[in-house]
């Protein structure tokens, strides 16, 4: 989504809408951080119109009703938000007697709107990209490590020329990729709060002019406008945490991919790698008999 959907909209309606609709487009253009926390009724009683008035000006502006537009809204805001804002925003949102259903309902939405967005010619070639990069470098910092760091334990079984850049410290960072070259490839991994570091290095990255695919919510997005190829996954506020579902996703669909053409090499990894877990008994299906037997005697 185009992060400043919301505002052309509403600067394009702007001449034709009546006078109290241009009032609540005024305030939201110069208010838009505040307006954010506000229903529909509480927006018409701070710019003093109606509730329907307002509900009026959302349709009016290409929305089918104010939840709609307000979702617009918080996507223009989110990358602006605190935690404490992104809190305040989601919780009268969240259906309190059923918070689980609430949010697998809501992620279940981000994958499908991820899916019926997502570009499949670029997937396709980033996958071309990756498997033709004499480095594969991934990076992905504070809520963004963690996907980040599974991308790179799948990748690590596939190729033997995988970096993940595990620090926060943007010199670290640059110690890290200084010696990336155009035949090498950046996974940069970053979703709102946008983390400065991770642009920093992508700027970096840029400059030594190797590939650079991103995996955020947008091609407007601080490192989807430095990137070669950019693959968007949809993804919310869900109270001050984000929802990275839709990522993860991206991230399966690269790795069953490269799986599939890399099938006969891990193949042959993946059978040395059985025997190394056999031998160091690394998961509990490897253990022996006996081993089995006594851990079952000691739990009984």
């Amino acid at each position: 989504m185009n992060t400043n959907d919301l505002i052309i909209r509403i600067k394009t309606q702007l001449p034709i809408l009546s006078k109290r609709q241009k009032l609540i487009a005024n305030y939201i253009l110069n208010h838009y951080d505040k307006a954010v926390f506000l229903t529909a009724a509480k927006l018409g009683a701070v710019v003093g119109v109606s509730e329907s008035t307002v509900v009026r000006f959302a349709n009016e502006i290409g929305y089918d009703g104010y939840p709609q537009f307000q979702d617009a809204l918080e996507e223009l805001v989110k990358s602006k938000l605190t935690a404490m804002q992104r809190l305040e925003v989601t919780t009268n949102r969240i259906d309190k007697t059923d918070v689980l259903k609430t949010v697998l309902q809501a992620d279940e939405e981000k994958i499908r709107y991820t899916l019926e967005e997502i570009d499949k010619q670029v997937f396709s070639k980033v996958i071309e990209e990756i498997l033709n990069a004499k480095t594969i470098y991934i990076l992905g910092v504070r809520s963004c490590a963690g996907i980040a760091t599974f991308l790179n334990f799948y990748l690590n079984i596939m190729f033997g020329n995988i970096k993940l850049i595990t620090t926060n410290s943007i010199s670290e960072i640059f110690e890290e990729v200084h010696r990336i070259t155009k035949d090498d490839i950046l996974i940069a991994i970053s979703f709102p709060r946008y983390s400065k570091r991770a642009y920093k290095a992508i700027e970096f990255v840029k400059a030594r002019n190797a590939k650079i695919l991103a995996i955020t919510d947008s091609k407007l997005s601080p490192i989807g406008q430095c990137a070669d190829y950019v693959l968007v996954g949809r993804s919310e506020m869900v109270s001050f945490v984000d929802s990275l579902v839709a990522p993860l996703s991206i991230i399966n669909a690269i790795i069953v991919a490269l799986s599939l053409k890399k099938k006969d090499e891990l193949v042959l990894n993946l059978e040395n790698l059985e025997n190394v877990w056999m031998e160091y008994e690394v998961y509990e299906d490897t253990r022996d008999e006996v081993s089995s037997k006594d851990n079952k005697e000691k739990c009984d």
